[in-house]
């Protein structure tokens, strides 16, 4: 394809495309409702694979870049030197580009949100409206991971939020208008806060290009208060969405009561925004303040850590359990974070990508197990090996692959994260923080074999196994999982010259 081929745009623009595709399409006609919807969510992921197969892995900047300037707005500003008022320009890019951080996020988004897609298949309760929000979710989740525009970032971020309110709230299960209010309570502080933080950028800097806010808040001397506040402000308004103990209710909440499509491209992929922006705008624009705060960072990172597991071992559901782990695990992007140093970062990054295809297997597995039997409590599960060997396999490597057995990607992801951490001279932490990782082959391994394994009961034996469309994002998933886990360089040199880029400002 020619240099000039819009590849991002089209990752971005073909889910609203087949959006207003679907608008047109007679709600009677279900099959081509799935078709359109399917193939919307499948398109974005050969084009994100196309694009790491291109990337330049010599170069640490942007690439792909495309956009062009949509519109400008003028406010008025107080010029304090001639004491009055003037029209100030506010310029409006639809600018999109992805380096050595986005891009691995944002192939493992578009392959998280096809397998969600193949998952969604056997919807029934008013087919075309949730096709018509997956779509739109797919293409604010796309967007986010490659906007180089703080507004246009914002935008994108705020489609996934409205997506997912209504896809929890309408196609949920019992109490889901609850869970979905609570989403948009917290996630809706978080933008406000966002927000806020983005025109206060403006205002100093000028401009919302991510790059060019990097490079004046670097040559601006600010006053330190003003400093520490924004960054702090960064890590609350992200740190919701990751989430960070004690943000974290709205999430345990959410998950039970999602369909297991949402929860897979909740916990697999919007959970990363937050680690996401955490490292593009946290160490971006305020290096010298991740290094002052990293070991809070760290502290809260262990919190995660051991306070998600130790709740999940006490769990008796098995997506609640899960979404526990969820929990713990991104203790170890705070862990990476903490570091700040490129094995450190590389490991959050990692740990992103890796948790994104694992939380949805899981996650995915555990839906297709609670439509089966009825149920999600590990108490009232048991025997699944020999109706559904299959689903209850899968499960079994999934949470293999969570604990971080070697050939997995949670592997390459925990190594990365701990060298970095112990580099940095937190050792202390990095040695508490292992403790929570043995429990996660308590917890992990105690829901697989219990659902399992065990005595086959009774009302067991008349279940039936996964279906095609369960088994091929099953597999497919599993596939992933292993081949960054046995091949981490397709990931690690890509994210090499970007993460470096990013430690030299530290």
């Amino acid at each position: 394809m020619p240099s000039s081929f819009p590849v991002l745009g089209l990752i971005v623009a073909l889910p609203l495309a087949f959006l207003i595709v679907l608008a047109a399409v007679p709600a009677r006609s279900v099959g081509a409702i799935r078709t359109l919807g399917l193939l919307g969510s499948a398109a974005p992921a050969g084009l994100a694979f196309y694009a790491l197969t291109r990337f330049d892995l010599t170069g640490g900047g942007w690439q792909f870049r495309e956009g062009a300037r949509w519109f400008t707005l003028w406010m008025p500003s107080f010029d304090v030197a001639s004491h009055g008022w003037q029209l100030v320009p506010l310029p409006i890019d639809g600018t999109l580009a992805v380096d050595g951080l986005s891009l691995p996020l944002l192939f493992m988004a578009t392959f998280v949100g096809f397998m969600a897609a193949l998952a969604s298949w056997t919807v029934t309760h008013r087919p075309k409206a949730y096709w018509m929000f997956v779509l739109l979710l797919n293409a604010g989740m796309n967007g986010a991971f490659a906007a180089t525009n703080l507004l246009l970032f914002f935008v994108f971020f705020e489609l996934t939020l409205v997506a997912l309110f209504f896809l929890v709230g309408i196609w949920g299960g019992e109490a889901r208008e609850r869970a979905a209010y609570q989403l948009l309570l917290y996630n809706g502080l978080g933008s406000l806060i966002m927000l806020a933080v983005f025109l206060l950028l403006f205002h100093l800097t000028g401009s919302f290009d991510v790059s060019t806010v990097a490079e004046r808040l670097g040559e601006r001397a600010l006053p330190g208060w003003l400093v520490t506040g924004t960054f702090l402000a960064l890590v609350v308004a992200f740190g919701i969405k990751l989430p960070i103990v004690p943000f974290h209710t709205w999430v345990l909440n959410v998950h039970p009561v999602a369909s297991a499509p949402m929860s897979m491209i909740l916990s697999g992929v919007l959970l990363k925004i937050g680690g996401y922006g955490l490292i593009r705008f946290g160490v971006g624009f305020f290096p010298e303040e991740v290094r002052r705060w990293a070991p809070l960072l760290a502290v809260f990172g262990l919190i995660n850590l051991l306070y998600g597991a130790f709740l999940a071992l006490q769990e008796g559901e098995l997506k609640r359990l899960i979404a526990y782990s969820s929990i713990s695990h991104m203790g170890l992007v705070l862990f990476g974070l903490a570091a700040a140093n490129e094995e450190g970062l590389s490991g959050a990054v990692f740990q992103m990508v890796s948790h994104g295809f694992i939380s949805a297997l899981l996650f995915l597995v555990a839906g297709v197990i609670a439509e089966r039997t009825g149920t999600a409590r590990l108490a009232e599960l048991g025997g699944l090996w020999q109706p559904m060997p299959l689903a209850s396999g899968v499960l079994l490597v999934g949470a293999l692959a969570s604990l971080g057995l070697p050939a997995f990607s949670g592997f390459v992801a925990e190594l990365l994260t701990y060298l970095g951490l112990f580099k940095s001279g937190q050792g202390v932490i990095a040695v508490l923080g292992a403790f929570g990782l043995v429990l996660s082959a308590a917890y992990l391994l105690r829901g697989a074999l219990t659902a399992g394994w065990g005595p086959v009961p009774e009302r067991a034996k008349a279940l039936t196994d996964a279906r095609p469309v369960e088994i091929v994002p099953m597999l497919l998933l599993v596939a992933a999982i292993l081949w960054i886990g046995v091949y981490p360089f397709v990931l690690g040199e890509a994210m090499k010259a970007s993460i470096g880029a990013l430690v030299a400002r530290l």
